[in-house]
């Protein structure tokens, strides 16, 4: 144990009392920072530890960790971030990803990243559970296909799905426990895109997606281009104006081409239901946008 780690507590802020819970996440912590943050605090109170067990079996201060489990002032470092995955026994894998990532969000530079994970010894294999490693190969495609249609940019769209199953498999016992595994997983991957995507009158911003459309694609020359942009554009500001599922389905199928048949596995719902809000957003969209409607939900 460090010495000089556990007597650091300078900083002005009470020592918390045993058994008292950290203090709530700091309001300007970053998304990412957010994520792995709450992913620690969840497991830190399902742990049944104190903070002053945290201090007796990392080898940081009582202070240092009580601003690490906030958010509070620097970001931490992975030596100490994994100090304290090591005593939760957190999957080390996914949690270093998150950590990196959010370390990026926080403008560090790559040698400090680098640094820090090289201060600490070897993880050891990174073995997911085999069910989530069959998931995210069946999901990776339309999951970034979604994403990519609120976020624009593929390296973006990667990084937020990335950011999902990572997430996933910090809580697999707990995904695997709900009586549906893949809506879990669907509603955790919509709340992390939905972070992220920009919003238009308080709706996720579709607009863009115009360019990507094969009616764009397709036009004949640059008049016909700038006409296709105008109604796509147009169109999508109405899927957008839809209700959540309806606007799922309709980006999975017009925008990611997903096949009808594979929808109700990808967001998680039964065919029945699946058809029925295909048939709704396609007669809310006939009130929503009275132009010529692209072929989508055929």
């Amino acid at each position: 144990m460090n010495m000089h780690q556990i007597s650091d507590q300078s900083d002005g802020e009470p020592p918390s009392r045993k058994g008292r819970p950290p203090g709530p996440i700091c309001d300007t912590v970053g998304v990412t920072h957010r994520t792995w943050l709450e992913q620690v605090r969840r497991r830190l109170a399902a742990s049944g530890l104190t903070l002053d067990d945290l201090v007796s079996r990392s080898g940081y201060s009582k202070t240092r960790l009580s601003e690490l489990l906030r958010g509070k002032g620097y970001y931490p470092g992975w030596e100490m971030t994994y100090s304290v995955v090591k005593v939760l026994d957190i999957p080390p894998w996914p949690l270093r990803r998150l950590w990196t990532a959010a370390a990026r969000e926080a403008e560090k530079k790559d040698s400090w990243i680098e640094d820090g994970i090289h201060a600490v010894p070897t993880l050891g294999p990174e073995e997911p559970p085999i069910a989530h490693r069959a998931f995210k190969q069946a999901m990776g495609r339309p999951y970034t296909a979604y994403a990519q249609a609120f976020l624009q940019t593929e390296p973006r769209a990667r990084r937020v799905v990335a950011e999902t199953f990572d997430i996933l498999w910090l809580n697999w016992n707990e995904a695997t426990r709900s009586s549906n595994t893949p809506r879990h997983a669907w509603n955790l991957l919509r709340a992390k895109v939905m972070e992220r995507a920009e919003t238009h009158d308080g709706r996720p911003d579709l607009r863009a997606a115009a360019l990507r459309t094969t009616a764009v694609a397709q036009a004949a020359g640059p008049d016909e281009c700038l006409a296709r942009i105008a109604q796509m554009v147009s169109f999508f500001e109405a899927v957008s104006r839809l209700p959540d599922d309806q606007m799922d389905v309709t980006v999975l199928r017009f925008l990611c081409h997903v096949d009808k048949d594979a929808v109700p596995g990808i967001i998680g719902l039964p065919p029945a239901i699946t058809h029925s809000l295909t048939r709704h957003a396609r007669g809310a969209l006939h009130g929503l946008y009275p132009g010529p409607h692209p072929d989508t939900l055929e």
